[in-house]
């Protein structure tokens, strides 16, 4: 299967749809959302082109396409908006024999990471995007599609039959792994 896996939306209707085109050219199976779907939070300024409601809705339309965990800007007011479950906070993929683990980063991250063996670790929350190989598992950060930090362009995730490529929202890859391991 195809993945595609965003983080930190926050509301922004134009950045979402940019990721969605990618994700209808290049035929992916399940956008996996590592939560901050909706709401930019009171840490931010005001993102240019929020619409939130906007966004439930395109999202809500492909419904039966998205598995999404909670991020720390989501809340039971938000899951009102969206026809899909937003409020675990991980969830775990198993894509032939690989394990994924999929989460915000507010809760599970790099210095609390999750028992158990995973391949894969994908998560956001720091709007700075990362991926690494460690000796045990390929470590993701998509980045922000909408509020990246750190002098970073808006990025995303795709993954493939053990393989991770973090993109620019232009679809330009900016970096790509194997696990070898």
């Amino acid at each position: 299967m195809k993945y595609l896996i965003v983080s930190d939306i926050h509301g922004v209707l134009s950045t979402l749809e940019q990721v969605l085109d990618f994700y209808q050219k290049n035929r992916c199976d399940m956008l996996c959302i590592l939560g901050d779907v909706l709401n930019y939070g009171p840490r931010h300024e005001v993102p240019e082109g929020i619409n939130a409601k906007g966004v439930a809705q395109r999202l809500n339309g492909m419904a039966d396409q998205i598995v999404a965990v909670r991020g720390n800007c989501d809340s039971e007011v938000d899951q009102m908006m969206l026809d899909f479950p937003v409020l675990s906070d991980y969830l775990q993929l198993v894509d032939n024999g690989k394990r994924l683990f999929l989460t915000h980063g507010h809760i599970y991250n790099e210095q609390h990471f999750p028992k158990g063996h995973h391949d894969f670790f994908f998560y956001g929350h720091t709007h700075l995007w990362k991926l690494e190989q460690t000796e045990q598992t390929v470590v993701c950060n998509t980045g922000s599609i909408t509020l990246p930090k750190g002098g970073n362009e808006p990025t995303f995730a795709f993954y493939e039959d053990g393989s991770v490529t973090v993109y620019r929202l232009d679809g330009t890859p900016l970096k790509h792994l194997s696990q070898s391991f």
